[in-house]
């Protein structure tokens, strides 16, 4: 027996094949993947890494094993539900091993939550991670419209929910409606959900496209998974930052969604956020008209009131006679009063001119006979020879201006220079001058009417005059046997009958100066 083990012993130990660590690796590979080609495997996420590669790198774990897991990067992007950390999950895929560190992993092909308690869990996770960032104030959230030129609707073009909603528009309020199609359900939902959302908001307002006014997100009920595209991290992102203001009316009344959280308005059904989207239009033109009716009213009953108060108030007004009376009076006081104060304050200064030029005369005739013994003392003293001198000395100048022409020229063209400098100012002096004594003439004779008598005539007044004697008093005109009546545009002769006739032979007639003895207003 020892024989044989020690035989046996050198034998496996001389003949036993030798491999390298590359086929032993190799081998291994084989025999696992020949044996796990397709496995689903339970359990929960643990460590979780997203390197710039695009690949996922997690561990799959229990209460006793870890389990390395990778998932590729195409399969990454397609995958229904993002694996995170503490998840329970079920992923489907191949072991392998990696030669590299002597250890197997699992390569998934697909990876789900384990049932709708995790789903749930998980969406709970996810919910308050959000509401931590702010994403579900209510201090973000935007009014809507009350009525919106453009709606635009993200949801699916072929299904009953935009049927729905353009019923709905059409029967309550038509507006010009944008659809953005998208899919509803499945690995394509929230990308295409979350690039409508921002493409819509991209538009330029005014351009070849109207840009919305209101967004509607929209989709039908379903299950926790059919809906779940509308609980991913993109669209709820997409829809908390819209410009636009954003409904979100996914799945029935009892179905929840996190985009329902982030919208500015959460409808109960797609119809109901065509409800909310815009008016009725007939509720609209009703309360037109009672509006209208109610402005109506008001302004009239405003109206009415109005006038009634200005008519009381202007009962309580003077009129408008009454108070021009009494400046009309003074006027015609002061008017009669101005005649007879020019004319004394012309014969006055008359007086005073008079006065001064009988000082004045005699003044002169002294001057000028002091002027002329002074000619006499200066011609007495203008011998013949100083004469002669002078008229010698005066041809000599004579005679030296006209042996220089060019300062005779230059002399006379100063002179004439002067001349017409001096003609010139004398023309302006002139212009001017009896421009002023126009301006004054003018405003004279503006005075003068506006204080004659004669304006007073034209406003229904009368001068009575007997001859050239002036009749102010009643009595006055009885005892003459003939006036004479002068208006503004003429006089006229008239005869008193009666008692003045009678009075007429008794009383002599009185002289009275215009103006009714009122005096001097100077």
């Amino acid at each position: 027996m020892n024989d044989l083990i020690d035989d046996e012993g050198a034998g496996s130990a001389g003949n036993a094949p030798e491999f390298t660590v590359s086929e032993i690796s190799g081998a291994v590979k084989r025999t696992v993947e020949g044996a796990f080609a397709h496995v689903r495997v339970r359990g929960e996420v643990g460590r979780l890494s997203r390197p710039r590669s695009g690949h996922i790198y997690l561990d799959l774990k229990d209460d006793r094993s870890v389990l390395a897991s990778v998932v590729w990067k195409g399969v990454s992007a397609r995958l229904a539900h993002q694996p995170e950390e503490g998840m329970e999950v079920i992923a489907s895929g191949r072991l392998t091993t990696f030669p590299g560190q002597s250890k197997y992993q699992l390569v998934i092909d697909d990876i789900r939550p384990a049932g709708a308690g995790a789903l749930m869990a998980m969406l709970e996770k996810r919910k308050k991670a959000l509401a931590a960032e702010g994403l579900f104030d209510e201090a973000r959230k935007k009014p809507l419209p009350f009525l919106p030129e453009v709606i635009g609707v993200v949801t699916s073009p072929s299904g009953a929910v935009i049927r729905d909603i353009l019923h709905r528009l059409r029967d309550r309020f038509p507006r010009k409606v944008l659809i953005w199609p998208v899919a509803v359900q499945g690995e394509r939902c929230a990308p295409e959900v979350a690039n409508a959302i921002r493409g819509f908001n991209a538009m330029t307002p005014g351009g070849p496209l109207p840009r919305p006014d209101l967004l509607i997100v929209a989709r039908g009920g379903g299950s926790l998974e059919d809906l779940w595209g509308f609980n991913e991290e993109a669209v709820v992102r997409a829809a908390a930052d819209s410009g636009i203001p954003l409904i979100s009316a996914v799945g029935h009344e009892t179905d929840t969604t996190l985009i329902d959280h982030a919208s500015d308005y959460r409808a109960p059904t797609p119809t109901g956020a065509a409800e909310k989207a815009v008016p009725v239009r007939l509720d609209m033109l009703n309360w037109l008209r009672q509006q209208d009716g109610i402005l109506t009213r008001a302004i009239t009953s405003g109206l009415a009131a109005r006038t009634q108060r200005v008519r009381d108030v202007g009962r309580a007004l003077p009129r408008p006679e009454a108070l021009l009376e009494a400046p009309r009076q003074r006027l015609d006081l002061a008017a009669l009063r101005l005649a007879p104060a020019l004319k004394g304050r012309t014969q006055e200064a008359r007086a005073r001119l008079d006065r001064l030029a009988a000082r004045l005369d005699p003044a002169l005739e002294r001057a000028v006979a002091s002027k002329r013994l002074d000619l006499g003392r200066s011609a007495g003293r203008l011998s013949p020879a100083r004469l002669g001198a002078l008229v010698r000395e005066g041809r000599r100048t004579l005679d030296r201006w006209q042996l220089d022409p060019q300062r005779l020229a230059a002399r006379t063209s100063q002179m004439e220079e002067g001349l017409r400098t001096n003609a010139t100012r004398f023309a302006q002096v002139a212009e001017t001058s009896v421009a002023r004594r126009r301006d004054q003439l003018a405003g004279l004779d503006r005075l003068r009417q506006t204080l004659g008598y004669t304006q007073t005539l034209a406003r229904g007044y009368a001068v009575i005059r007997s001859g050239e004697a002036v009749l102010t008093q009643k009595a006055e005109a009885e005892a003459h046997p003939a006036l004479e009546i002068e208006f503004s545009d003429g006089r006229m002769g008239v005869t008193p009958t009666g008692a003045a006739l009678k009075a007429a032979t008794k009383r002599p007639t009185k002289k009275v100066e215009p103006g009714g003895g009122q005096g001097s207003l100077f």
